[in-house]
This record gives C-alpha cells, structure tokens and sequence, in this order.
C-alpha cells in the first residue's frame, strides 16, 4: 500500500512538473509578442495646426500598450531649402516633443530631413550641418539597426542628393554596413526594415500621372530596390515599413514579405487635406499605425487622430 502511494504521488508530482514547465514555455512564448506605433511623414511645422496636432498624436501613444515607437521620415517640414534658424527650430520641437513619448522612439530619416540640398538654399556643401549633418545632430547615425525580442530591426536611409535635388537610393557606405549587419544574423530571424521612400508600392498604378512615363520617377521609389532586396533572399524579411506617399497600402509578396505603407500624420496633401476635390483621387485622414506582433504574425490598424486640417481661404 504504502509502495502505491509513493507511486501515485510521484506520478502527480511528474505532472504538474510538466504542467509548470508548458506553462513557463507557453508564458516565454506570449512574452515574445509585442506591438509597436508606426509614425511617418509628420511635416512638423509652426503652420497649420501641426504642432497641437502631433500632440494629439502623443496623447494617444501614451494611452496604448505598445514597447517602442518607429517612425518613417519627413519628421519636420522643412529643411532642404536651407534656413539655418528655421530648420535648427524644428528639429529642436520635434526632438523635445518626442520626449513626451513614454516609450523608446526609433527615427527614420525623410528627404525633408536633408538639410540645404535645394539649389534656392542659402548653405552650401561647406556647412557642417549639410545634407545629413543636422539630422545626425540631432538623432544620431542616418541608418542603424536593433533587436527586440527575437526580432531584427533596420532602419534605412532611403535618401541621396543628386543635381541638388533628392532621389531614393541606398548608397554604397550604407550598403556595406548592411552587408555587415545581415551577415551576423540567423537565417530564420524575423526583420523588419523602416525606409522613407518605398521599395514597392501600387501608388503609381492607381494614381497615375496624366503624361506617360516609362519608370516610376526616382523620388517615388528606390532607385536600386532589386539589389538592395536580394540581400534578404535567405533570410527571414517580414515586414517593411514605408512613407512618403502619404497612403495606405500593405502588399504581400509571395506570402512572404509584407510591404506596408503606413499612411500619414500629416494628412494628405500634407495638412491641408479635403476630402472631395473633384479630381478622383482619395486623401488619407491624418493618423498612425498600430503595429500587432504575434510569433511571427503581423495585424495592423490605423488610428485617426480626429484633426481637422485647417485650410486657408485660397485652399479650399
């Protein structure tokens, strides 16, 4: 009798041995999920509202259970013209604003982040904060990555000046250091890459410009997207997250690759958006996306900030 009841309890004691151990794994699991907020095209300025309008938007971060914040270029609006005191301002609002966020912020750099480019500009090469210079004050390196629970994130710079203007393209520092960065990873590791301008996008298709063009222009794509994709081709490349067109679209390659255009806080046109203009053509409410990771799925949903774009007179 007693040799059963030792048995027995041994039997009991191995299953909830077991059943503690499926629940630690199954808790491991859950805490790998996650959900993050996807920011872009903000065009931070004093004009139009932008200001309380982009609180609006940190009020509403706030109030979500997400672990980080990205964002995908064209954070203030606007520096390639030059304007040293101007642009220094509006970096330095949209810096300190961000500080209101309570989660870390990971930055993407816009072609309205390149400082002076423009032929009108009233800067030249010489100056310390050309081009890149002042948002790398600001923000550090242009393209960087980082890891958050199992996942490996890229942020690009999808922005070159070429003839004093900006064109998408991956230049040659940037390619070499990705080479680097992609080479240290497992091939099953999940990425997600953050570009201002789009690697792929149907824009041109559904909005088509009324005079014939054979390529999509090169300030509405990145102009050396192919090589720069074939450096995944063995990897785990989920998620890319896009801005720029101030649309919302999600393309699934190959069920393989999400391709996510993550619409605009600035509304489209950029804060002086209406809603019928007689020309067919749709203009995406101001908002963000929340982004929902779990194991390796991903949902979205986008949030309207509720702003009503301040039009002026002329505009309406």
């Amino acid at each position: 009798m007693k040799k059963i009841l030792i048995i027995a309890l041994t039997i009991i004691s191995l299953h909830i041995s077991a059943q503690n151990k499926a629940s630690a794994n199954s808790s491991k699991i859950t805490s790998q999920d996650f959900s993050f907020v996807f920011i872009t095209d903000v065009h931070l300025q004093p004009e139009r509202g932008a200001q309380e309008a982009f609180q609006k938007v940190i009020d509403s971060v706030n109030k979500l259970n997400v672990d980080f914040v990205v964002t995908g270029g064209d954070l203030v609006y606007d520096v390639l013209r030059g304007n040293f005191n101007r642009s220094d301002s509006l970096f330095q609002y949209y810096s300190n604003s961000i500080k209101k966020i309570n989660v870390p912020v990971y930055n993407t750099i816009g072609n309205h982040e390149l400082f002076g480019i423009y032929k009108e500009s009233d800067v030249d090469k010489n100056h310390p904060d050309y081009k890149y210079g002042m948002y790398e004050r600001y923000f550090g390196k242009r393209y960087y990555s980082f890891d958050h629970k199992g996942w490996h994130f890229i942020s690009l710079c999808s922005i070159e000046e070429k003839d004093q203007r900006y064109i998408g393209l991956i230049d040659e520092e940037q390619k070499e250091w990705l080479k680097k960065d992609l080479a240290q990873l497992d091939a099953n590791t999940p990425i997600v890459i953050t570009t201002h301008i789009p690697f792929i996008s149907a824009y041109n298709q559904r909005y088509p410009k009324k005079e014939k063009i054979k390529v999509v222009p090169n300030n509405l794509w990145i102009y050396n997207r192919d090589e720069i994709l074939k450096m995944f081709n063995n990897l785990n490349l989920k998620l890319v997250l896009q801005g720029h067109l101030h649309w919302l679209e999600d393309i699934n390659v190959q069920n393989k690759t999400r391709f996510i255009t993550g619409g605009s806080t600035a509304g489209r046109p950029s804060w002086r958006r209406k809603d019928d203009r007689g020309d067919d053509v749709h203009y995406d409410e101001e908002g963000f996306m929340v982004i929902d990771v779990k194991n390796e799925d991903i949902t979205w949903k986008y949030i309207d900030i509720q702003w009503e774009s301040q039009l002026n007179l002329d505009e309406k």
